[in-house]
C-alpha cells in the first residue's frame, strides 16, 4: 500500500533522460515496445522531448534541437557525462503550496510551455515548475512540476505500449553514503517514507520508490553492469516482456529475481529494469 503524501509533493511526476540525437532515441525506445508520442519543443528554449506516457507518469527523453538558443545546461551535461538519467520531476497539485512549504527552492514558480507537434497541428501542453536549490535534493537533480493543461498530455493510443509496460515503479540513485542524504528528504516527505538500511536509502514517494543505493550494492544487484541510475518500469506480465524484448533481438543483462534488466548501452544510458507490481 502506498504511503500517504507528505506535505505538497505527492510522487513522481517523471524521469528525464539526456539523449545526443532525439530521432535516433525515439527509434531506440520504440525498438524496446514504447509508444512515443510525437515530438514536442520547449517554447524560448532550444531543447525538445519525446515523451513515454503512463497513465500516472511518464519518461520524457530529452534532446537538443537549437544549440543557438538557451539549453539549461543539457549540452554541458551531455559532454561531460554522456547520454543517460538526468533527473526527475515530483508532481505536485499546487506549486504554490510547493515554494510555501519549501524554503530551498530558488524561487516562486515559473510557467512553461512546449509545443507537441500533433498530425492534426500543433497544441501547446503548459505547465509550473518550482526548482530546488541542489542542498533540498542531495544525490539528485530534481524539481516539480504541476500540469496547467493536463488534458493534452496523454490520449489512449500513447498509453497502450507493446513491451507490456503500464508505469513507473521508481528511480534507483548511486550514492556514496546514503545515509547522510536522510535529512534533507525527511524534510521533503516526512520521517515515515523514509526507511534506511546498510548502503541504502529508501524513500516513498506516493506511489513511487527512491532509492539511493552505495555502488557496491549496486554492483552485486547489476552484475557485469557499471552502478548507474535505474529505472524500473511496471510492467503487465514479466514473461510476455521478456518475449517480446528477445523478439526484437535485445539482449537483457543477467539479474536476480523477478526482473529484467535492459543494459545501458541499450537504453541512452540508463539501466532499465521491468518489473511486476
Amino acid at each position: 500500500m502506498a504511503a500517504p503524501a507528505i506535505g505538497p509533493i505527492s510522487g513522481i511526476d517523471h524521469t528525464l533522460v539526456g539523449v545526443r540525437d532525439l530521432e535516433a532515441a525515439r527509434a531506440t525506445w520504440r525498438h524496446l515496445g514504447f509508444t512515443v508520442t510525437p515530438r514536442g519543443r520547449h517554447i524560448g528554449w532550444g531543447t525538445g522531448n519525446y515523451c513515454i506516457m503512463f497513465p500516472g507518469d511518464y519518461v520524457e527523453l530529452l534532446g537538443i534541437v537549437d544549440p543557438g538558443q538557451f539549453l539549461n545546461r543539457l549540452d554541458t551535461l551531455l559532454e561531460t557525462r554522456g547520454e543517460g538519467f538526468l533527473g526527475l520531476a515530483f508532481s505536485a497539485p499546487d506549486p504554490d503550496a510547493v515554494h510555501l512549504a519549501h524554503p530551498d527552492v530558488t524561487g516562486p514558480p515559473k510557467d512553461l510551455g512546449r509545443l507537441l507537434e500533433l498530425p492534426e497541428g500543433t497544441v501547446t501542453p503548459r505547465f509550473s515548475l518550482v526548482h530546488f536549490k541542489p542542498e533540498a535534493t542531495p544525490g539528485l537533480s530534481a524539481f516539480c512540476c504541476t500540469h496547467l493543461t493536463p488534458g493534452l498530455l496523454r490520449r489512449p493510443d500513447w498509453l497502450d505500449h507493446a513491451n507490456g509496460a503500464i508505469g513507473l515503479e521508481g528511480v534507483t540513485v548511486p550514492a556514496e553514503d546514503p545515509a547522510a542524504l536522510a535529512p534533507a528528504y525527511e524534510a521533503l516527505f516526512g520521517p515515515a517514507s523514509l526507511h534506511a538500511g546498510r548502503g541504502r536509502l529508501d524513500i516513498r514517494a506516493g506511489t513511487h520508490d527512491l532509492r539511493f543505493v552505495a555502488p557496491d550494492r549496486l554492483a552485486r544487484r547489476y552484475p557485469g553492469l557499471e552502478p548507474a541510475p535505474v529505472m524500473t518500469v511496471l510492467c503487465r506480465d514479466l514473461a510476455e516482456t521478456g518475449a517480446y524484448l528477445g523478439g526484437q533481438g535485445i539482449a537483457t543483462a543477467e539479474a536476480p529475481g523477478a526482473r529484467i534488466v535492459v543494459p545501458p548501452d541499450q537504453a541512452n544510458g540508463v539501466i532499465l529494469e521491468f518489473a511486476v507490481s
